[in-house]
Protein backbone atom coordinates (compact mmCIF):
# COMPACT_ATOMS: atom_id res chain seq x y z
CA UNK A 1 0.00 0.00 0.00
CA UNK A 2 3.15 2.83 0.43
CA UNK A 3 4.83 2.10 -2.61
CA UNK A 4 1.20 2.78 -4.21
CA UNK A 5 0.67 5.82 -2.14
CA UNK A 6 3.94 7.02 -3.30
CA UNK A 7 3.32 6.79 -7.16
CA UNK A 8 0.10 8.27 -6.52
CA UNK A 9 1.51 11.82 -4.69
CA UNK A 10 0.64 14.85 -6.69
CA UNK A 11 3.08 17.28 -6.97
CA UNK A 12 1.93 20.86 -7.69
CA UNK A 13 4.23 24.09 -7.76
CA UNK A 14 3.13 28.04 -7.88
CA UNK A 15 3.69 31.15 -6.19
CA UNK A 16 1.45 32.74 -3.46
CA UNK A 17 0.38 36.39 -3.71
CA UNK A 18 2.99 37.67 -1.38
CA UNK A 19 5.97 36.14 -3.72
CA UNK A 20 6.42 33.38 -1.56
CA UNK A 21 7.17 30.48 -3.65
CA UNK A 22 5.89 26.61 -2.95
CA UNK A 23 5.74 22.81 -3.71
CA UNK A 24 3.58 20.13 -2.49
CA UNK A 25 3.19 16.89 -2.74
CA UNK A 26 0.67 14.47 -1.60
CA UNK A 27 -3.08 14.63 -1.14
CA UNK A 28 -3.42 13.81 2.74
CA UNK A 29 -5.63 15.35 4.64
CA UNK A 30 -3.47 16.71 7.22
CA UNK A 31 -1.67 19.79 6.30
CA UNK A 32 2.12 19.87 6.57
CA UNK A 33 4.05 23.26 6.30
CA UNK A 34 7.88 22.95 6.24
CA UNK A 35 9.65 26.35 6.94
CA UNK A 36 13.67 25.36 5.55
CA UNK A 37 17.15 26.73 6.87
CA UNK A 38 19.12 29.26 5.37
CA UNK A 39 20.36 31.72 4.81
CA UNK A 40 18.17 31.57 1.57
CA UNK A 41 15.42 29.67 0.76
CA UNK A 42 14.77 27.64 -2.87
CA UNK A 43 12.30 25.34 -3.92
CA UNK A 44 13.49 21.92 -4.43
CA UNK A 45 13.82 20.78 -7.78
CA UNK A 46 16.19 17.91 -9.50
CA UNK A 47 18.93 16.24 -7.41
CA UNK A 48 17.51 18.35 -4.28
CA UNK A 49 14.05 17.88 -4.59
CA UNK A 50 14.51 13.60 -4.54
CA UNK A 51 16.24 14.24 -1.43
CA UNK A 52 13.24 16.23 0.21
CA UNK A 53 11.15 13.81 -1.52
CA UNK A 54 12.82 10.97 0.73
CA UNK A 55 12.90 12.94 4.10
CA UNK A 56 9.53 13.36 3.80
CA UNK A 57 8.04 10.27 2.49
CA UNK A 58 6.82 9.38 6.55
CA UNK A 59 4.58 12.19 6.71
CA UNK A 60 2.96 11.75 2.96
CA UNK A 61 2.63 8.28 4.66
CA UNK A 62 1.14 8.91 7.55
CA UNK A 63 -1.59 11.13 5.98
CA UNK A 64 0.29 14.88 5.34
CA UNK A 65 0.02 16.75 2.25
CA UNK A 66 3.44 18.44 2.34
CA UNK A 67 4.08 22.08 1.30
CA UNK A 68 7.64 23.33 1.11
CA UNK A 69 7.33 27.44 1.18
CA UNK A 70 10.31 29.70 0.78
CA UNK A 71 10.84 33.34 1.98
CA UNK A 72 9.56 36.40 -0.03
CA UNK A 73 11.10 37.37 -2.97
CA UNK A 74 13.00 40.57 -2.95
CA UNK A 75 12.87 41.39 0.87
CA UNK A 76 13.39 44.39 2.54
CA UNK A 77 17.00 44.81 3.98
CA UNK A 78 15.40 45.30 6.87
CA UNK A 79 13.46 42.66 6.97
CA UNK A 80 13.48 40.56 10.33
CA UNK A 81 13.10 36.94 10.78
CA UNK A 82 9.87 38.38 12.85
CA UNK A 83 9.11 39.89 9.74
CA UNK A 84 9.19 36.64 7.98
CA UNK A 85 6.83 34.95 10.63
CA UNK A 86 4.26 37.81 9.90
CA UNK A 87 4.93 36.53 6.00
CA UNK A 88 4.33 32.56 6.85
CA UNK A 89 1.36 33.59 8.84
CA UNK A 90 -0.45 35.60 6.32
CA UNK A 91 -0.07 32.68 3.77
CA UNK A 92 -1.75 30.46 6.56
CA UNK A 93 -4.44 33.09 6.74
CA UNK A 94 -4.54 33.68 3.28
CA UNK A 95 -4.15 29.89 1.89
CA UNK A 96 -5.27 27.12 4.18
CA UNK A 97 -8.03 28.05 6.00
CA UNK A 98 -6.68 30.17 8.86
CA UNK A 99 -4.60 26.96 10.31
CA UNK A 100 -2.05 23.89 8.78
CA UNK A 101 -2.00 20.69 11.30
CA UNK A 102 1.84 20.79 11.71
CA UNK A 103 4.69 23.25 10.96
CA UNK A 104 7.82 21.81 10.89
CA UNK A 105 10.89 24.05 11.10
CA UNK A 106 14.45 23.63 10.53
CA UNK A 107 17.59 26.15 11.85
CA UNK A 108 16.52 29.33 10.45
CA UNK A 109 13.49 28.25 9.82
CA UNK A 110 13.37 27.29 13.27
CA UNK A 111 13.89 30.93 14.17
CA UNK A 112 11.07 32.41 12.33
CA UNK A 113 9.05 29.17 13.72
CA UNK A 114 9.37 30.78 17.19
CA UNK A 115 7.96 34.07 16.23
CA UNK A 116 5.04 32.15 15.00
CA UNK A 117 4.27 30.02 17.91
CA UNK A 118 4.83 33.04 19.69
CA UNK A 119 2.84 35.61 17.60
CA UNK A 120 0.20 33.25 15.83
CA UNK A 121 -0.73 30.21 17.52
CA UNK A 122 -4.09 29.80 16.28
CA UNK A 123 -2.20 29.47 12.85
CA UNK A 124 -1.36 25.73 13.60
CA UNK A 125 -2.38 22.50 15.26
CA UNK A 126 1.10 21.14 16.70
CA UNK A 127 5.13 22.35 15.83
CA UNK A 128 8.21 21.24 15.83
CA UNK A 129 11.25 22.90 15.88
CA UNK A 130 14.74 21.20 14.72
CA UNK A 131 18.15 21.79 14.85
CA UNK A 132 17.32 25.61 16.29
CA UNK A 133 17.49 27.34 19.85
CA UNK A 134 16.42 31.19 20.92
CA UNK A 135 20.24 32.29 19.64
CA UNK A 136 22.96 31.50 17.21
CA UNK A 137 25.99 31.00 18.28
CA UNK A 138 28.56 33.57 17.69
CA UNK A 139 30.57 30.86 15.52
CA UNK A 140 27.43 30.26 13.36
CA UNK A 141 26.28 34.57 12.51
CA UNK A 142 30.36 34.32 11.50
CA UNK A 143 29.78 31.69 9.06
CA UNK A 144 26.42 32.43 7.63
CA UNK A 145 27.60 35.90 6.86
CA UNK A 146 30.72 35.12 5.42
CA UNK A 147 28.64 32.87 2.92
CA UNK A 148 25.95 35.35 2.39
CA UNK A 149 28.73 37.85 1.58
CA UNK A 150 30.12 35.66 -0.97
CA UNK A 151 26.94 35.02 -2.69
CA UNK A 152 26.40 38.13 -2.91
CA UNK A 153 29.59 39.13 -4.26
CA UNK A 154 29.07 36.19 -6.64
CA UNK A 155 31.39 33.62 -5.57
CA UNK A 156 30.31 30.77 -5.36
CA UNK A 157 33.43 28.87 -5.09
CA UNK A 158 34.01 31.21 -1.63
CA UNK A 159 30.39 30.46 -0.10
CA UNK A 160 31.06 26.71 -0.91
CA UNK A 161 34.05 26.83 1.13
CA UNK A 162 31.95 27.97 3.57
CA UNK A 163 29.51 25.92 3.26
CA UNK A 164 32.05 22.78 3.52
CA UNK A 165 33.13 24.56 7.05
CA UNK A 166 29.77 23.37 8.36
CA UNK A 167 31.05 19.92 8.42
CA UNK A 168 34.89 20.63 8.15
CA UNK A 169 35.40 23.20 10.84
CA UNK A 170 38.62 23.89 12.30
CA UNK A 171 42.13 25.15 10.71
CA UNK A 172 42.96 21.72 9.83
CA UNK A 173 40.38 20.50 7.11
CA UNK A 174 40.66 24.48 5.21
CA UNK A 175 42.99 23.16 2.40
CA UNK A 176 39.96 20.57 2.20
CA UNK A 177 37.63 22.87 2.41
CA UNK A 178 39.17 25.36 -0.61
CA UNK A 179 39.43 22.37 -2.91
CA UNK A 180 35.49 21.68 -2.27
CA UNK A 181 34.71 24.72 -1.96
CA UNK A 182 33.81 25.01 -6.26
CA UNK A 183 32.27 21.62 -6.33
CA UNK A 184 30.04 22.56 -3.32
CA UNK A 185 29.43 26.09 -4.46
CA UNK A 186 28.24 24.75 -8.33
CA UNK A 187 26.33 21.91 -6.85
CA UNK A 188 24.64 22.95 -3.90
CA UNK A 189 24.64 27.10 -4.36
CA UNK A 190 24.37 27.56 -7.50
CA UNK A 191 20.96 27.24 -7.89
CA UNK A 192 18.44 29.86 -8.94
CA UNK A 193 15.41 31.31 -7.93
CA UNK A 194 16.26 32.88 -4.86
CA UNK A 195 18.32 36.63 -5.00
CA UNK A 196 21.40 36.89 -3.18
CA UNK A 197 19.88 40.31 -1.39
CA UNK A 198 17.35 37.88 0.13
CA UNK A 199 20.80 35.49 1.08
CA UNK A 200 22.25 38.79 2.83
CA UNK A 201 19.02 39.73 4.27
CA UNK A 202 18.24 36.24 6.06
CA UNK A 203 21.93 35.88 7.24
CA UNK A 204 21.32 39.61 8.99
CA UNK A 205 18.29 38.57 10.33
CA UNK A 206 19.82 35.79 11.79
CA UNK A 207 22.77 37.64 13.25
CA UNK A 208 20.05 40.02 15.26
CA UNK A 209 18.20 36.86 16.24
CA UNK A 210 17.10 36.43 20.13
CA UNK A 211 13.89 35.23 20.76
CA UNK A 212 14.23 34.81 24.17
CA UNK A 213 11.89 37.18 25.31
CA UNK A 214 9.02 35.41 23.50
CA UNK A 215 9.67 31.90 24.70
CA UNK A 216 7.58 32.74 27.90
CA UNK A 217 4.70 33.86 25.48
CA UNK A 218 4.37 30.26 23.53
CA UNK A 219 1.30 28.57 24.47
CA UNK A 220 0.94 25.92 22.51
CA UNK A 221 2.97 22.17 22.89
CA UNK A 222 6.46 22.26 21.25
CA UNK A 223 8.68 19.76 20.11
CA UNK A 224 12.48 20.63 20.11
CA UNK A 225 14.89 18.48 18.51
CA UNK A 226 18.40 19.33 18.92
CA UNK A 227 21.60 18.03 18.57
CA UNK A 228 24.18 17.45 21.20
CA UNK A 229 27.03 18.57 19.30
CA UNK A 230 25.62 21.03 17.28
CA UNK A 231 28.06 24.10 16.57
CA UNK A 232 25.06 26.55 15.45
CA UNK A 233 22.70 26.46 17.99
CA UNK A 234 24.38 24.40 21.30
CA UNK A 235 22.87 22.29 23.91
CA UNK A 236 22.77 24.71 26.70
CA UNK A 237 21.04 27.03 24.53
CA UNK A 238 18.49 24.48 23.50
CA UNK A 239 18.17 23.90 26.96
CA UNK A 240 17.99 27.17 27.65
CA UNK A 241 15.13 27.59 25.03
CA UNK A 242 13.54 24.58 26.09
CA UNK A 243 12.87 25.96 29.76
CA UNK A 244 11.68 29.14 28.57
CA UNK A 245 8.71 27.61 26.66
CA UNK A 246 5.60 26.86 29.37
CA UNK A 247 4.95 23.57 27.30
CA UNK A 248 8.07 22.34 25.49
CA UNK A 249 9.35 18.14 25.16
CA UNK A 250 13.23 18.64 24.59
CA UNK A 251 14.56 15.54 22.68
CA UNK A 252 18.48 15.43 22.35
CA UNK A 253 20.59 13.67 19.92
CA UNK A 254 23.47 13.40 22.07
CA UNK A 255 26.08 12.14 19.18
CA UNK A 256 25.40 14.77 16.25
CA UNK A 257 25.92 17.88 15.00
CA UNK A 258 23.91 20.12 14.03
CA UNK A 259 23.31 19.18 9.62
CA UNK A 260 23.14 15.39 11.11
CA UNK A 261 20.44 16.16 13.81
CA UNK A 262 18.49 18.08 11.10
CA UNK A 263 18.26 15.19 9.00
CA UNK A 264 18.34 12.55 11.15
CA UNK A 265 15.84 9.25 10.17
CA UNK A 266 14.96 10.02 13.80
CA UNK A 267 13.45 13.28 13.33
CA UNK A 268 10.20 12.35 11.69
CA UNK A 269 9.92 9.71 13.95
CA UNK A 270 9.99 11.59 16.68
CA UNK A 271 7.54 14.65 14.98
CA UNK A 272 4.96 12.11 14.43
CA UNK A 273 4.98 10.33 17.91
CA UNK A 274 4.27 13.84 19.31
CA UNK A 275 1.87 14.64 17.02
CA UNK A 276 -0.28 11.45 17.82
CA UNK A 277 0.38 11.38 21.51
CA UNK A 278 -0.74 15.56 21.26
Amino acid sequence: MAGAARRDRAVQSGVFRNGMEYVTWGRGAKSLLFIQGGPGSVVPHGLLGGLFRREFDPYLDAGYAVWIVTRRRNMLASHTSADMAEDYAHVIAEQFGGRVDLVLAKSFGGMIGQHLAARHPESFRRIALVATAAELSAWGKDVDHRMAAAIAAGDPGGAGSVLAEYVLPGPRTRWLRDLLGPVVGRRVLSRPGCPATDVLTEARAGQAFDARAELPLIRPPVLLLCGGRDSFFPRTVAEETARQIPDCTLVVYERLGHLRAASSRRVPRDVLAFARAR
